[in-house]
């Protein structure tokens, strides 16, 4: 019942107090909290490169898929040089050329001529569960990716409504800066009136010329401050600052679409916190890519190749043509299993850096559970003040409203000074100020509240 009470009177003292600025911006659009969330999802470069990291990841699936296929290589070589060679084994280190036979008792510089072509597949029969673990990893990679983007989205949304909030108040403060300005524009008028005709003093002309000139000033800071966070949301939105206006309470019923739900803690949803829970998967799918990645293989080999030489069986040299063309032709098949003996080690060593990952990844998933729960601690707390607060501010309103219509009746007939009455006007200004402020902390509240719950988008829509 507390709460119906708030709002009508939100709805009540935003008509009374609140008028529209109506020639101020008419040659603005008017956008909602919506339309300007949806401009800024669809402007800012940092949310496009966070998609593109996104699309990224997803390719990496199919790069991950394909390296299932079988390793073919083909390749095709002549050669011409000397064919001179011992009996005996050696490493060849990638660098030294093969000499095939030409085991002979001395040394034979004479050129021949070669041809090699060669097709060889290699395929992996089994790896024990490797190529799973493979694309586990890649899909956890994309979820990360997407939460990522998410989060970055829902932070941006967080900052336009914020800003959304700040120029709504400034709006209203301006127009409580315009209603001071008249004030003490009438008030400057009876006096200089007064003053004129001998009744009061030329000092309380003076004195009622400064606080006209100090009540525009307070008005001409407002309105650029109005222009610094226009700008502000133009970065975000990408919509031009002079084309901004973002639409007010006073325009629509405060009551009937305004309603806050009160949100509760969604743990699952939460893009603050998916993030870090996505993090963690990663870390446990590399787990089990490291427990595989060390496991044995059973590959399967083939190959086909045809050899041409201008050297014969019997050691003669023939013309060097001879050697260009495919003289024999062979095949092989095979099954190996490869196994690094160290792999045991290597592994042991990479599961303790990620086991530390994973100890890390937990710790900093409760750091922003606790940090979420502390920000909506806060927003309660917020909110109980701010309530109850609005249900004050009406009373403190109305009663600086009477108190200003009546010091300004005495005034005018002579039974106060000056001073009685700007004390007057500076209190109903304070009001009127005290009452913006605090419907603006309600509304922050409310954000903070709606964000640290993880139900942004469900608040964004109430705001209409």
């Amino acid at each position: 019942m507390a709460t119906f009470y708030i709002r009508k009177y939100v709805l009540v003292m935003a008509i009374e107090i609140l008028i529209p600025l109506g020639s101020l911006f008419a040659q603005k659009q008017q956008y909602s909290l919506q339309e300007l969330v949806n401009a800024s999802v669809n402007n800012l470069p940092v949310l496009k490169q966070k998609q593109a990291l996104t699309n990224a990841a997803r390719a990496s699936i199919s790069d991950v898929k394909h390296s299932f296929l079988p390793l073919v290589k083909a390749g095709e070589q002549m050669t011409l040089g000397s064919d001179n060679s011992l009996a005996g084994s050696y490493f060849t280190f990638g660098i030294t050329p093969s000499t095939s036979a030409g085991v002979r008792n001395s040394n034979n510089l004479e050129a021949a001529t070669g041809n090699l072509a060669v097709v060889y597949s290699e395929y992996e029969l089994a790896n024990f569960g490797l190529n799973d673990a493979r694309l586990k990893y890649a899909q956890s990679f994309v979820n990360l990716q997407e939460a990522d983007l998410k989060k970055e989205q829902y932070n941006v949304q967080m900052e336009v409504s914020r800003l959304y909030f700040t120029i709504l108040k400034n709006q209203y403060r301006l127009t409580a800066d315009q209603q001071n300005v008249e004030r003490y524009q009438r008030v400057f008028t009876v006096i200089h009136a007064l003053t004129a005709s001998g009744l009061k003093p030329g000092a309380d002309s003076s004195l009622a010329k400064a606080e006209l000139s100090r009540s525009r000033i307070s008005y001409n800071q407002t309105f650029g401050r109005i222009g610094q966070l226009q700008e502000q949301l133009s970065f975000l939105t990408g919509i031009p600052a002079v084309q901004l206006r973002i639409d007010t309470l006073i325009d629509q019923s405060v009551y009937n679409h305004h309603t806050i739900p009160d949100f509760v803690m969604d743990t699952l949803n939460n893009p603050l916190l998916d993030y870090y829970m996505q993090k963690q998967k990663v870390y446990l799918t590399n787990e089990l890519l490291i427990k595989k990645s060390y496991l044995p293989k059973v590959v399967l080999a083939g190959a086909v190749w045809g050899r041409g030489s201008s050297i014969q069986f019997s050691d003669q040299y023939k013309s060097l043509a001879t050697g260009l063309g495919y003289q024999r032709f062979n095949y092989s098949l095979g099954v190996a299993f490869t196994y690094n003996l160290f792999n045991g080690l290597y592994k042991k060593d990479k599961l303790a850096i990620n086991r530390f990952q994973i100890e890390a990844g937990y710790f900093e998933q409760q750091q922003q559970k606790a940090a979420l729960h502390s920000a909506f601690l806060q927003s309660e707390n917020l909110l109980r003040t701010t309530e109850a607060n609005l249900l004050e501010l009406p009373i403190q309103l109305h009663s600086a409203e009477d108190t200003y219509g009546q010091k300004l009746a005495q005034y005018k007939a002579g039974i106060i000074s000056l001073i009685d009455l700007t004390n007057a006007s500076f209190v109903l200004y304070r009001s009127q100020t005290d009452y913006i402020e605090t419907l603006n902390d309600w509304y922050l509240a409310q954000l903070d509240k709606a964000a640290s719950t993880g139900n942004l988008f469900q608040f964004i829509q109430t705001i209409k």
